[in-house]
């Protein structure tokens, strides 16, 4: 696996913020580094948990039907807890991470304050070596990818996540990012089926998607799989490998920043997703890019 150390800086910018609800600085210019792909790291912002909230810390809080807990805070809608006398006690958790999470977007991210759409919050239990051993290939994501959604076409707009590592065993979880979008796209665009116009209204006609996939949610999906296909690719295309220790949150659009998840347990991910529009480069959003390179529009 090619791991380029003096690479490191380019694929990730670290941020001194010890508090949620801290003074933003003026000196740095967090969402144009995001915005390029980077992954925004505060190696010190820690989620402090309580007694309470630390005893919720065991895979088997989670339905056995599902990888995670998930939280709606808009709909006040949680789902996958095992266990019913526990739900209280993780519904308070995870809308107190999904408000520390809004206060870190004023914050870091002010120019997204009032454009962050469609919360979801999610508590993961379960150490990522069991979900890599039982489930398939697609699923697989100790393998590089962007994220897209096979049932839910997003129509370019942009997933930005939050993650804390809230590990009480001092284990860190270890990711690989890979290689800048614009690079990413060029080198897998030629090997990705066409779209079918026909396809994607059957899809939707027969409830395999919530609606139409564009042509942008296609390419996306393509291209998700084709890496996670491309043992190649895996284990020689460009990556570094990046470890977050437990007390560390980062942030990335993670439809734009190639990333495999290799190891860890215990997390806290919050998810926004953002339009287009709200970006301050827009020309580096995925859906940009690959319009450019194809010149046409893709939804």
């Amino acid at each position: 696996m090619s791991a380029n150390k003096s690479n490191l800086q380019s694929a990730i910018m670290t941020l001194p913020y010890l508090d949620w609800n801290a003074t933003p600085s003026a000196t740095l210019d967090a969402v144009t580094e995001l915005e390029s792909g980077k992954v925004l790291y505060f190696p010190h912002l820690a989620f402090h948990l309580t007694d309470e909230e630390r005893a919720l810390l065991t895979p088997e809080l989670v339905d056995p039907k599902r990888k995670n807990i998930s939280y709606q805070p808009e709909q006040q809608k949680l789902t996958g807890v095992a266990i019913e006398a526990k739900r209280e006690a993780v519904h308070k958790l995870l809308a107190r991470h999904h408000q520390a999470c809004r206060h870190l977007i004023n914050t870091v991210l002010p120019e997204y304050r009032h454009a962050v759409q469609m919360p979801t919050n999610s508590l993961r239990l379960h150490p990522i070596a069991a979900w890599t051993a039982a489930t398939s290939w697609r699923k697989d994501d100790s393998r590089l990818h962007v994220d897209a959604f096979p049932s839910r076409p997003n129509y370019g707009q942009r997933i930005l996540r939050i993650f804390t590592n809230i590990n009480p065993h001092g284990e860190s979880r270890l990711w690989r990012v890979g290689e800048p979008f614009p690079e990413l796209a060029q080198r897998f665009l030629p090997r990705l089926k066409r779209y079918s116009p026909f396809a994607s209204w059957l899809q939707d006609k027969i409830g395999i998607t919530k609606t139409r996939r564009s042509h942008y949610d296609h390419l996306m999906l393509q291209m998700h799989d084709a890496m996670k296909a491309d043992k190649t690719y895996q284990e020689n295309g460009p990556q570094q490998a990046v470890e977050f220790p437990p007390g560390s949150s980062w942030i990335c659009f993670s439809d734009q920043t190639p990333h495999a998840a290799m190891a860890g347990q215990f997390m806290l991910e919050q998810t926004f997703i953002l339009p287009v529009s709200a970006m301050k480069t827009p020309q580096t959003a995925p859906l940009k890019v690959l319009e450019g390179l194809l010149h046409q529009p893709l939804i």
